[in-house]
């Protein structure tokens, strides 16, 4: 069952609640954006790479769920915040376990397309390698940030954003704020114009992949924190630490893969028993 928070001396449905703020929206993207100012600068000022291709801006991580609890506490107070971070808890659900695949391995079978493609087409690509211990401590890594993130991105933002302008056009737009919010830290890894531009392209992509996993999971933030962790996770573990990496290959699958969920469930909800799954 979804979190209850209580309010004049009733219950009332957390996810309702925080969504019911719409006009907090351009306050919190302008807040994640003031509060990830000093991490730009300190990739500016510093040379190391917390892993290869990621400067030290990449911490600004932690500025989506810093708003979302900012605004969330000056909307609901404490039992807000509290309702916020009881959503990544997964509602009970029959169907839910079936989401367990797409949660956990769409990301690595994009990686697999990407890398058989660019075999295919001729690339020199060297054989992957998954040390155990490196991996296993880079995706615990990646979840908390993903989980850091998701909380503002998906806790926060995408309800008001879909009661709005549905999931297609919410995931669209929020996907495109994901996108221009990592063009600093792209460009501190001295990505090029046009790697920046593909990259951007997949994510717009990715963003309604993860809605579409969000609507379909009960709204929990677990899932789709889970699914973003790991398309972080086989990027570094793509040859080598993840450059040889083409972001022009891996937007087109993954914009592919986004035509498939919207064809196949409603641009407008992109979820298949959202109501039933939330009683």
């Amino acid at each position: 069952m979804p979190a209850k928070i209580r309010r004049n001396g009733v219950d009332i449905d957390a996810v309702s609640t925080i969504s019911s703020q719409p006009h907090s929206l351009l306050k919190f993207f302008l807040m994640v954006f003031a509060l990830s100012i000093p991490f730009w600068i300190a990739g500016t000022l510093t040379g190391p790479q917390l892993l290869p291709g990621l400067p030290i801006a990449a911490l600004m991580f932690v500025c989506p769920i810093t708003a979302a609890v900012i605004l969330v506490y000056q909307e609901n107070k404490a039992a807000g915040v509290a309702a916020l971070f009881r959503r990544v808890l997964v509602p009970r659900c029959s169907r839910m376990k079936m989401w367990h695949v797409p949660t956990l391995l769409f990301m690595p079978g994009i990686m697999i397309l990407e890398y058989t493609w660019m075999r295919y087409r001729g690339a020199p690509l060297p054989i992957p390698r998954f040390p155990v211990a490196a991996t296993l401590t880079m995706s615990l890594a990646f979840l908390v940030a993903a989980l850091c993130e998701e909380f503002g991105w998906s806790g926060y933002a995408i309800d008001p954003m879909q009661e709005r302008w549905g999931a297609l056009s919410a995931s669209v737009l929020l996907g495109s704020v994901w996108a221009i919010w990592h063009v600093v830290p792209l460009v501190q890894a001295h990505r090029s114009l046009g790697w920046i531009t593909w990259w951007c392209f997949g994510t717009v992509a990715a963003r309604i992949l993860i809605v579409w996993l969000y609507n379909n999971t009960g709204r929990s933030i677990l899932p789709v924190s889970l699914f973003h962790a790991m398309g972080n996770v086989v990027w570094q573990l793509f040859p080598i630490r993840g450059s040889y990496f083409d972001p022009r290959v891996n937007a087109v699958i993954i914009a592919l893969a986004a035509v498939v969920v919207v064809v196949v469930w409603s641009p407008q909800t992109l979820a298949g028993y959202k109501k039933r799954c939330l009683g």
